[in-house]
């Protein structure tokens, strides 16, 4: 008997299908540690326990990519092993945050499909969400893959796509339980930018570019305990239109989410993906530049402390971002234009700020 399982094919993920994910992830510093020399992220509440604990936190959580990337490693075996692109998110919340010695699992439900012109492959929608062992929910999200068919013959499904928000509404956003800056020390965060500082419209170059080596994004998916095959099969993906493996895309957002520490070094967490796109594929060995963009504000219902910016995070690979290149005259995404995300960024307000620094 071949007790070998090649994955789900897009005939298999039919709508409403719910998919328990095996392999449940217990978190622990070493993690946060190993996410932190992988990035190079600086953000100072995931990384100091004494900043964590005065702004009124257990200890320092995990960093919201971290998790997200925990989450959707475990849906990967049953969703994307044989998928041919992972092509986009929307309606991305993060619930509560996680710390060392918390357990993620995660489940998800498919939402839409639908067959490509090809015949060959079909796009499926799901929403995926992830709790903590207790049932605390921490994430949930809908993503879009291009899967591969079994068999190329079989009847295409009656379409069915999932109306998706634009964005989250602010109304919506969850700021972590207990988190409440105060004292905040430019000197410590390494940023003297408050949420007031930010005007919509505005764009920041990140200045700074990382490359992506190839042991060091193979070190990352395996951390996320991602399977999809493109990402590690050298002898089918040399063979393939790129001529090499893909690095996840995943890799990419979360240095681009690091470099942006440069101008944008207060904004603490992440409350929501509002959507993302993979325009283009990082192979190993591309730098990773990255620019953003103030979308808008939003002030918080009952907070003072704490107010939430919406940015367009923009990677681009071998081009420095000071033209802030995105798209060309047709409306298509520059071939150096690498993810394209829009998300909400927790920030501190300017009376946070501690009252000796400055003054």
């Amino acid at each position: 008997m071949d007790k070998g399982h090649p994955g789900n094919f897009f005939e298999d993920l039919e709508l409403g299908r719910v998919l328990p994910h095996a392999g449940p992830r217990t978190v622990t510093t070493a993690d946060a540690t190993l996410y932190l020399a992988l990035t190079g992220s600086r953000f100072a509440l995931q990384a100091a326990e004494p900043l964590a604990r005065a702004w009124g936190l257990p200890a320092s959580p995990l960093d919201d990519l971290l998790v997200f990337h925990l989450v959707f490693g475990q849906s990967v075996p049953d969703l994307s092993v044989n998928a041919v692109a992972n092509l986009g998110y929307a309606d991305g919340r993060f619930l509560a945050p996680v710390y060392p010695g918390d357990t993620l699992i995660a489940r998800s439900t498919v939402i839409g499909r639908k067959e490509t012109s090809s015949g060959r492959t079909g796009i499926v929608w799901v929403r995926t969400e992830g709790f903590k062992a207790d049932g605390t929910p921490v994430l949930a999200y809908v993503r879009w893959v291009l899967v591969n068919k079994r068999d190329p013959a079989s009847p295409a499904p009656a379409p069915v796509v999932p109306e998706l928000p634009a964005f989250v509404t602010p109304d919506r956003l969850v700021v972590p339980a207990g988190l409440a800056p105060r004292a905040v020390d430019p000197a410590e965060t390494g940023s003297p930018w408050f949420f007031e500082d930010y005007a919509v419209g505005e764009r920041i170059d990140h200045v700074d570019g990382m490359a992506v080596m190839e042991s060091e994004h193979r070190l990352a998916t395996r951390l996320y305990r991602n399977t999809a095959r493109v990402h590690f099969n050298d002898h089918v993906e040399r063979r393939g239109r790129l001529g090499s493996v893909i690095v996840y895309g995943g890799v990419v957002m979360s240095i681009a989410r690091a470099l942006s520490f440069n101008g944008l070094g207060n904004a603490c967490s992440i409350l929501a993906i509002n959507a993302g796109t993979h325009a283009n594929p990082c192979r190993p060995g591309d730098t990773v530049y990255a620019w953003s963009e103030v979308l808008d504000r939003a002030e918080l219902p009952g907070r003072t402390d704490v107010g939430a910016l919406r940015l367009r995070l923009v990677a681009m690979k071998d081009h420095p971002a000071q033209s802030f290149p995105l798209k060309d005259e047709a409306g298509r995404y520059r071939p150096e234009v690498l993810l394209d995300l829009d998300y909400w960024a927790l920030l501190p307000r300017r009376a946070t700020q501690a009252p000796h620094v400055g003054r």
